[in-house]
């Protein structure tokens, strides 16, 4: 399952929905995320807050 969501400015925890590889991430990337073990593109920018196309697992104060 592909959620999709916009994130604040905090570091957020997610699964990749192809390998189930867990990251971390900041949710303003100012650049594409892709997954360290598989390639797939798991976050995307849009000027500001990021599109998030992985479950998000946590968000980290």
């Amino acid at each position: 399952m592909t959620n999709t969501r916009e994130l604040t400015s905090k570091f957020i925890r997610i699964r990749c929905p192809k390998c189930k590889n867990e990251q971390i991430m900041f949710g303003k990337a100012s650049s594409k995320v892709t997954c360290l073990v598989c390639g797939k593109v798991l976050a995307a920018p849009t000027g500001g807050k990021s599109k998030v196309k992985a479950r998000i697992l946590e968000v980290l104060e």
